[in-house]
Order: structure tokens, then C-alpha cells, then sequence
């Protein structure tokens, strides 16, 4: 009987069927490990904040401003380097503004074609031949490829590359080359992009995000408690379904569901009209969106309805699961209707809103016949929704809870710690987990509820997703309690505060982030944390950099409705063969403005570490991977050599 390892060789052997095609692939390998390590692209808490985004997805956080520099230090100037960059980002759009106005634009299409040229070169020049060209667009690939490669040295081809300049502009394709050489220095400036977390809420366009996503060339995601959210409602968790309505409602935000998804609103909003009729619903303010009176008022009167649906799904899934540990959240049933209060703790409060014509006093987390029949309506949508599965199963395939990238842990909230710093044991489902175990376990719950054959299985990951959306123990979360209730209906700001869990208080500590990352595997002093969900206070002096650089918590606000607690509109993050380079972005004006006034979103950048020698692709997973292909590689050919496996012929000479 064969060996495994005989087995392995012969299967290999047909992919390298002669010594030639092993040898050709090996020398091929060894080159890739000696380029220049590709770039890497961090964003955080994008929070549906879809044109900032996409500006700087566009800009890789200043990644294509540095290319620009590079090649044409002081031979342009700050102006025309600026324009060039807005042209990269928005070519289509800023090239038919210039051109109205341009007197000679086969002279201006000429420059700048020759201008963009030599930026795609530099962005090229870390890539392999064949990588980049799988990066051209099918219509332009030939050209693109001779244009790119050209050599400085060779004289002797200048008219020749002139003349193909030349004759771009005389077909009349040079505005569609001219977009096309733009989106693909876009695309060889970041070389992968990480998600780390809550693209979804507050902001208007989360499905347009998800959209952009879906079609970049190189991502992953690690999941934010809002978008398991999401998850959860798309799986058909009632709970979760009425919090993401309510969210939506809250920022003004519904057309998200009803134009972006095509979920109906109408049941909603109709049952929301004829209960609280004479309601003001003053305690439902919105915090975004523009609205007319009338619009403003439905708005009101829906965000109020689903919000106490929302209290009565929660708490019949606290009584379903009553190992959640969560019946100190169930409010309702303490509330004194007569009297217009609520105990809480062994202390009394005073309601600012007391109308609760849906809540039994007898049976207060019973749905009406009204609010069962819309719950059944919006699971039915939630489920059926097409473009939000593809959302999903796009999360589900890209996405986890957590990534052990080239050296770097990166998840999105906390790992839930205990006050002396050491991991804290969860129950979930009646076994014990802490540090990674219950990240794994976590993630794989998160995908039985979508895809379990077993039917308790299937509900046990639903339920859990709205777990993780507001759990004490939940790393997505990290804090005692989810005040929403207390937020809506009392006054006492004591009854808001939501305490964080320990894991915040050690992010200076080097034994407890020594600690979490080895939990992870990574235990060489290089290694790093990017975490995201906690905004940091940058306006109060607050660093993003913890614990010496080995821990880096990029959430700066993304989200409009942070930037007033936190001065900033976010950090993102740049990992190229120089180090880690950290962006604060102010606040993005407008996509118009961008392309108008050429207003970037200004961004200031540090180094937060240089590497001593510039890394290589060898030093990194990729790396190490195509090393272990070189190995097997070598194998085959000593196989060859030895006799053990035959050559086959291919009938080439």
C-alpha cells in the first residue's frame, strides 16, 4: 500500500507533470518571497457612513497621495499632485468637470496619461508580472501591460510607446483608458483590505457598502455586534429583526430596509399610526435623517411601536433561555402602570412616558394579535429578502469573529477578562469557555443558525447572535447591560451608565496583552492587536496607540453621530513593507466637494512602527505558505530524480 506522502507527490505530480514545469514553478516561488510585501488596508466602525468610506477606500488612507510622491517629488507641484489624486479617485466625474473648461484636451489627455502611466508603474512594481495582470481590465489589458512595463533604459522604444499614446487619444478612448488606468491604481495600491467590524447602522448605506465589498479584490471581515445584528435578523430572530428596525428608526434611517432591501414598512407604520394615535411619542426623538413634519411624526409613532416590541421578543427569549443569566434586564413586568414608575435595583423611578396601550400588565412580554402578525410579516421579509441574503452569505464567507493576519490579531470588541486581568469563563449552552475557545465557538454557533441541519441547533445560533449583540459576556459587546430601555424612559443618568468590562482597563497592560495574544498563537514581540468598537476620544487627548504599539484601537468615529464625543471621523489603519502607518481623517465634507474643491479628507499619519528591512512577501503568510509549496516542490523533484515517479509525457517537445 502507498505511502500518504507517495500519494501526495503523485497527486502533485499532475498539476507538475515533468521536472522542467516543477523546477520553472519553484524558481517562480523563490522570486515572489524576495518582492516587496503587499499593502494592507484596516478600517473599522464604518457604521453605513457610505461616501466617507468610499473615499477612503479609494484613497488608501493617503496610500495613493504617497505613490504620487514618490514618484514625482518636487517636479509637481502640491496642486497639480492634489488634482492628479482627485482624478484617481473620481476620474469620470472630475475629468468631465476639467474638460468643459479645458482649452487643448489633447494635450491635456496626453499629460495626464503619461502622469497617471508612471503612478501605475510604481504601484505595480511590489506585484509579479502575472499578478498584475490579472489586475487589467479585459478592454485595455494588452496596451496597459506594454505601457506598464515599459523600461526606462530602452531608448530605442520611446516612440513606440509615444505612438501608442498617441493613437489612444486619436481612437477617442483616452477618457475611458483614463478611468480604467485610475481604477486600477486604486487597486494595486492596497493589496488587501480588513474589515474589522459594524459596517452596519446609523449611517444611510450600509447596503451600498456591502455592495462595494462584495466586489473588492482582496478582503476579509471580522464581525461587529452590529452586523451579527443583522445577521440574526436575516437568519429570522425576532429579537434581533426589532432591534435593527428600531436602529434604523432611531437615525432616521428606515429607507435602508424599505428602498435598500425592499423589506415593507406599511404594516409597521399603520399599526404604529392607529395605536398611538394622540401619542407625541416625545421620548422617540431621532438622532439623523431629514424629514417633514408629517414624515417626522409617522417616524416618531414607529420608532416608539417597535421599540416595545422590541422589550416584549427580548424578554420572551430571556424566559426561552433562562441560561443567558439575563432576567435583570426583563423591565417590563416591574413597571407600576397605575402609577407611572419602575423599580429597578430596589430603587423607584419615575416613567417620562407612561402611554403603553399594547403592554398587558397581566402578561406584559405578550405580543397583541396586531404585533405577532407584523413580527410574522417581518421574519417572512427578513428571510426572503435576496439582496440581504447575499449580504449575509457574503459575510458568512468572508467573515469571523477574529483574524491571525501576518502577525496581527485583529477582532472587533473585547476579549472578555476577568477584574485580575485573566480570561473569564462563559457559559454558553452549558459548557464553559474563555479567551479564543469562546470566540470559536462563538463563530461557529453564529453559522449553525444559518445553515444547521438539526432544528434546535439552527435556533440555538439565532438566539445567540442576539446574544452577542448585547451580552455582558459577549466580546462583541463588552459592557454590563444595553441601557436601551433606561435611555428611552428615565431621566436618572445613573440608570444609563453601562459599565465596560475589565478587558478596557488592561489595554496598557503588557502581561494582559502578552497574554491575549498568545491565547491566539502569536508570541513573537512583533505581533500586534487592531481592534476596533469602543470610539476613542481623540478631542480629550485620547491615543489610538496602547500598550507601546502592540495594541491599536483604530475606531475614531467613523460614524457621524460619534464625531462630536470624539473630534475625529476615524482612523484607519496602512500595514506596507515600511511598517504601520496610522491615519486621523477629519470629518468628509462631500463627495461633490471632494471632486469639486479637490478637498480631500485631510489626514494625519504616523508611523507607529518601522521595520528595520523592508518586508518581503517571504515574511508573511503568503509567504510562508508558498515556502511550503517550494518544500513539497523540491520533494517532487528529488521524487523525479530518484525514479520513485515517472515524468509524464505531454507531447511537447
Amino acid at each position: 500500500m502507498k505511502s500518504l506522502e507517495t500519494r501526495y507527490l503523485e497527486r502533485l505530480s499532475e498539476l507538475y507533470p515533468t521536472i522542467a514545469a516543477a523546477s520553472t514553478e519553484v524558481i517562480n516561488l523563490e522570486a515572489i518571497l524576495n518582492l516587496p510585501k503587499g499593502t494592507e488596508h484596516f478600517l473599522t466602525d464604518i457604521h453605513g457612513e457610505y461616501e466617507a468610506f468610499s473615499h477612503v477606500l479609494k484613497n488608501g488612507s493617503g496610500a495613493v497621495k504617497r505613490k504620487i510622491d514618490d514618484v514625482f517629488g518636487n517636479t509637481l507641484s502640491r496642486q497639480d499632485k492634489q488634482s492628479l489624486a482627485t482624478l484617481i479617485y473620481y476620474p469620470t466625474e472630475k475629468m468631465g468637470r476639467i474638460l468643459r473648461t479645458e482649452k487643448n484636451p489633447d494635450d491635456w489627455y496626453k499629460i495626464t496619461l503619461y502622469r497617471l502611466i508612471e503612478v501605475c508603474r510604481r504601484a505595480a512594481s511590489k506585484y509579479t508580472r502575472s499578478k498584475v495582470r490579472k489586475a487589467l481590465p479585459a478592454e485595455f489589458a494588452y496596451v496597459m501591460e506594454e505601457l506598464i512595463t515599459e523600461k526606462a533604459d530602452l531608448a530605442d522604444k520611446e516612440s513606440y510607446y509615444d505612438a501608442i499614446v498617441q493613437t489612444i487619444i486619436r481612437v477617442g478612448r483616452a477618457q475611458q483608458f483614463i478611468v480604467a488606468l485610475s481604477e486600477l491604481i486604486q487597486r494595486l495600491t492596497v493589496d488587501h483590505l480588513h474589515i474589522v467590524g459594524d459596517i452596519f447602522d446609523r449611517g444611510p448605506g450600509p447596503h451600498i457598502i456591502m455592495d462595494k465589498l462584495m466586489s473588492y479584490h482582496s478582503i476579509d471581515i471580522q464581525w461587529g455586534n452590529h452586523d451579527v445584528l443583522w445577521m440574526g435578523a436575516a437568519a429570522g430572530q425576532p429579537g434581533c429583526i426589532a432591534n435593527v428596525i428600531r436602529n434604523c428608526a432611531r437615525y432616521g434611517n428606515l429607507d435602508i430596509l424599505e428602498d435598500g432591501y425592499g423589506i415593507n414598512m406599511l404594516p409597521l407604520a399603520t399599526f404604529a399610526i392607529n395605536t398611538y394615535a394622540d401619542d407625541p411619542c416625545a421620548c422617540f426623538q431621532l438622532k439623523g435623517g431629514s424629514h417633514d413634519a408629517s414624515e417626522m411624526e409617522i417616524n416618531l409613532k414607529m420608532h416608539k411601536a417597535i421599540s416595545i416590541i422590541q422589550f416584549k421578543a427580548e424578554g420572551q427569549i430571556i424566559r426561552r433561555h433562562p441560561e443567558f443569566h439575563l432576567e435583570k434586564r426583563n423591565l417590563l413586568h416591574r413597571i407600576d402602570f397605575e402609577r407611572g414608575v419602575i423599580t429597578i435595583n430596589g430603587k423607584e423611578y419615575a416613567l417620562l412616558d407612561t402611554n403603553f396601550p399594547t403592554v398587558d400588565p397581566k402578561d406584559p412580554y405578550a405580543f397583541t394579535e396586531q404585533e405577532a402578525e407584523i413580527m410574522e410579516r417581518l421574519e417572512r421579509a427578513f428571510i426572503n429578502c435576496k439582496r440581504l441574503q447575499q449580504h449575509m452569505k457574503f459575510l458568512l464567507a468572508r467573515g469571523s469573529l477574529y483574524k491571525v493576519y501576518n502577525n496581527n490579531l485583529l477582532y472587533h470588541g473585547c476579549v472578555p477578562l476577568n477584574e485580575d486581568g485573566t480570561f473569564k469563563a462563559v457559559e454558553i449552552y452549558g459548557k464553559t469557555y474563555r479567551g479564543r475557545a469562546l470566540y470559536d465557538t462563538l463563530d461557529n454557533y453564529i453559522r449553525k443558525g444559518f445553515v444547521a441541519v438539526d432544528k434546535a441547533e439552527r435556533e440555538k445560533g439565532r438566539d445567540l447572535m442576539w446574544y452577542i449583540w448585547l451580552h455582558e459576556d459577549s466580546p462583541l459587546f463588552g459592557k454590563d447591560k444595553m441601557a436601551t430601555f433606561e435611555r428611552y424612559f428615565l431621566a436618572e443618568k445613573e440608570t444609563h451608565k453601562e459599565t465596560k468590562n475589565p478587558y478596557y482597563r488592561f489595554l496598557e497592560d503588557e502581561t494582559a496583552v502578552s497574554r491575549i495574544l498568545a491565547e491566539f498563537g502569536l508570541r513573537s514581540a512583533e505581533a500586534h492587536i487592531v481592534n476596533g468598537h469602543v470610539p476613542v476620544k481623540s478631542k480629550d487627548g485620547e491615543s489610538p496607540v496602547k500598550c507601546g504599539g502592540r495594541l491599536l484601537v483604530i475606531d475614531g468615529g467613523f460614524s457621524k453621530a460619534y464625531q462630536k464625543e470624539t473630534g475625529i471621523a476615524g482612523y484607519t489603519l496602512i500595514y506596507n513593507s515600511y511598517g504601520l502607518i496610522l491615519a486621523a481623517h477629519d470629518p468628509f465634507e462631500s463627495t461633490e466637494a471632494a471632486i469639486e474643491n479637490e478637498s480631500d479628507i485631510h489626514s494625519d499619519s504616523r508611523m507607529v512602527k518601522w521595520v528595520p528591512e523592508r518586508k518581503c512577501v517571504g515574511d508573511t503568510d503568503v509567504g510562508r505558505e508558498l515556502k511550503e509549496k517550494i518544500k513539497d516542490l523540491e520533494e517532487l523533484l528529488q521524487a523525479y530524480y530518484s525514479g520513485a515517479i515517472a515524468e509524464k509525457f505531454t507531447g511537447q517537445r
